[in-house]
Parts: structure tokens; sequence; C-alpha cells
């Protein structure tokens, strides 16, 4: 298993590799993020900027959203995986924000858990994007990173994942960490053909490691 002090080593090496490291879905306001991360779910944040560059101009409030039926609605999404239940829940966290919360989206990760369709990593990049709270999504980039370096064992949950890396972690750097991770994982350790030969942390990665050896033979 990797150390505390190889992870240092490692997100200094995150750093140094994409400083720049961002959230890639375009947004306006906490809303249009929720919408955007709810729909990323098992789809890319290139096509869900396609989607909602287009979505965002048509709707602009909760209210726009439930003023339309959900078929419509799918429709604007259809290109986008499980579009059906992410149409019905979009409805229906708009029609929360409205009954609830006077249509605005709370700065608050446990309250926006319990809304249709969000799971703790969307509400996790939405209170860390949205509203500067420390925070940590645990995305499928973060969770592969983590377990090839050894960061953690490839059985655990998502969670012990986030909750690993939050206690090696300063935290005002989570939300810095956590888009360092995203762009070492979407652009330099891919889930395909990862650049392992390239790789700085190689030297500490056993799955590199392994991988490498097994090109040779």
């Amino acid at each position: 298993m990797l150390t505390k002090k190889q992870w240092e080593y490692s997100l200094e090496q995150f750093g140094e590799m994409f400083p720049d490291a961002h959230c890639e879905l375009v947004h306006d306001n906490p809303f249009e993020l929720l919408i955007a991360t709810l729909l990323s779910a098992q789809c890319t944040d290139v096509l869900v900027n396609r989607v909602t560059a287009e979505l965002f101009k048509k709707y602009k409030k909760p209210e726009d959203y439930i003023a339309v039926d959900v078929e419509e609605l799918q429709t604007d999404i259809r290109s986008i995986g499980l579009y059906r239940n992410k149409a019905k829940n979009i409805q229906a966290l708009s029609r929360l924000l409205i009954e609830e919360f006077n249509g605005e989206v709370p700065a608050n990760r446990d309250i926006m858990m319990t809304f249709p369709g969000v799971g703790r990593k969307t509400a996790n990049v939405v209170v860390s994007n949205a509203f500067g709270i420390p925070a940590l999504a645990v995305d499928t980039h973060v969770e592969r990173v983590a377990k090839r370096l050894g960061m953690n064992r490839w059985k655990d949950t998502p969670l012990a994942v986030e909750e690993k890396i939050m206690r090696w972690t300063p935290k005002e750097n989570w939300t810095d960490t956590h888009h360092q991770i995203i762009f070492f994982g979407r652009y330099h350790c891919k889930a395909q053909n990862p650049g392992c030969d390239v790789c700085p942390l190689l030297s500490l990665c056993r799955e590199g490691q392994k991988r490498m050896k097994a090109g040779a033979k």
C-alpha cells in the first residue's frame, strides 16, 4: 500500500502536471452546476456540455423545468445516458427547490443528498465548486487513480477512497486535489492505455510496474 509520504509526493506531481485543473462542466450558477453534474453520471463532460449548451438557453430556473411535460425534457437530453430517469429527477428536484428552498440550491451537502438523483459525488462537486466549501468528490477517475497507486484496495468503496484521501490531504487543498486527480486520470492514467512509460509516479505504482513488465514480455 502507498505510504503517506508517497501520497504527498503524488500530490506534488499531480499539481505540477495539472496546475490549472478545474471543473470542466460549463455552468454559470449553482443550479446549472447541479443539473450538469446530475447529467454527467455515466456520461462524459464533453457530451454534457454539448447538451447543456442548448438546455441552459431553454431552461433558466427550476420553474422552467417543471413547466414542460417530462417527455419534452427527455427529448432535450435524449443523447445522454439514462435520460428518462435523469429527466424525472431534474423535474422532481426542481419542484423541491421551489417548494422548500425558494428556488435556490442550498450550500449544504447533506441536504443536497436528499434530492432525487443526487448522490454524495454530485453534492460534493456542487458544494466545492459552486460554494467554495472544501470537499472531495470521488468519480471514476479519482477512484481508479487511488486504487492503481495503492492508496486504496480494489475492494474499497468510493466513500472509503474519499475518506482516505481527505485524511492524507490538507483540507484547504481538497477541491484542487479533486480536480488534479481527475485530470491525471482523464488525460494521463486513462482507463485504457495509461501513460505508464512516461509517468512520474511509476516508481511507486505497483499497478504501473505490472503493466510495464507485462508489456515487455
